[in-house]
């Protein structure tokens, strides 16, 4: 039995081998067994027995030709069926901090005066205001900022304000990270802003889909948005609140493709592009075009003219009938390569 990220670590409790032990630590038996399964493609019952871990993990299943013999799950399905529950949990916690921080607004813009109010939160609002509180941040930082960006093409402007608040980063010896979406590296101007900086401690990788802008400085303080228009930010130095939004980050992070990786939107063996699975995801969730752009970072025309090409591939002829092929095709149930607006935030 399982337990994600609410109840911690992923372990097993009351395993028949006597050698209990999390799916992260298989043991020995259990990775040679394994191994051997995957390379013969069965495995005889009767070899398994000092390894129950892994019907445990359902990483073996019974052939349906012969019950003295087990075969393996592809290491890829095994992967993406422990990954999904972890996904949707941080997907949805991510969802409610954007929740807890629009209920909250109302009374953190009433106290922010307040002389006892806290300073773990502050609310900014105004760009101007939101500006002079992320250059001072990013001006004190001495070991690494984070930040995830979302959206597609940038106003050159813009780009060149984060470049002459970069520049003395890079030459203090800071490290940047940033995370970009899919569709910047269609973007000459972020490109080129990219080339400019490139020459410091900068790793820059893209991702299908990004929740919301955020910024984080040396583990101590994070903003991040909370209105649509980005006119109110908040301005966090909680520890609790800024180390998770760090797990948050390296959750994304380690998802992500390297920009030097070369285009992420090749054709997979079925015919389908990465970005197409990624919106065929999204249409079965229920989003509608334009939700579906803004998620990918893309305009409406180009998420459309995506959605034609997968109903081809798919020989749909209806936007209903569109969803229901997605759903019979398994696409979604497959392992594919990860394909992981302006403004201050």
């Amino acid at each position: 039995m399982f337990r994600t990220l609410g109840g911690g670590e992923f372990v097993t409790k009351g395993t028949q081998s006597g050698h209990p032990h999390a799916v992260t630590d298989l043991c020995d038996d259990g990775s040679r067994l394994y191994a051997n399964a995957l390379r013969a493609g069965r495995i005889a019952r009767a070899d398994v027995e000092a390894a129950p871990c892994l019907m445990e993990f359902a990483l073996l299943y019974p052939d349906p030709d012969d019950p003295n013999w087990l075969c393996p799950v592809a290491p890829s399905v095994a992967l993406a069926q422990r990954l999904h529950p972890v996904e949707r949990e941080i997907t949805e916690r991510r969802r409610f901090s954007i929740q807890l921080a629009d209920a909250f607004e109302p009374f953190m813009a009433a106290t922010a005066q307040s002389p006892t109010s806290t300073h773990a939160i502050t609310v900014l609002e105004g760009r101007d205001r939101i500006n002079a509180a992320l250059n001072i941040a990013t001006s004190e930082s001495q070991t690494e900022v984070l930040s995830v960006q979302p959206g597609g093409r940038r106003l050159e402007s813009n780009l060149l304000k984060g470049l002459e608040r970069d520049r003395p980063l890079l030459e203090r010896g800071v490290r940047l990270r940033t995370l970009y979406q899919h569709t910047a590296r269609h973007s000459p101007e972020t490109l080129a802003y990219v080339d400019q900086i490139s020459s410091g401690k900068v790793e820059v990788r893209t991702i299908d889909e990004l929740v919301e802008r955020l910024i984080i400085c040396d583990e101590t303080v994070a903003f991040i948005p909370i209105r649509e228009d980005r006119q109110v930010a908040l301005e966090l130095r909680h520890p609790g609140l800024v180390r998770y939004l760090i797990k948050v980050f390296e959750f994304m992070w380690v998802r992500a493709v390297p920009l030097q990786a070369g285009t992420p939107y090749e054709t997979a063996p079925d015919g389908i592009t990465d970005i197409q699975h990624s919106i065929a995801k999204l249409l079965i969730e229920g989003h509608v075009d334009e939700a579906i752009a803004r998620r990918l970072g893309m305009n409406v025309r180009t998420c459309r003219a995506h959605i034609a090409k997968l109903a081809t591939a798919l020989g749909s002829g209806s936007r209903a009938q569109l969803g229901f092929l997605i759903a019979q095709s398994g696409i979604l149930n497959q392992d594919h390569p990860t394909p992981g607006g302006d403004g201050p935030l």
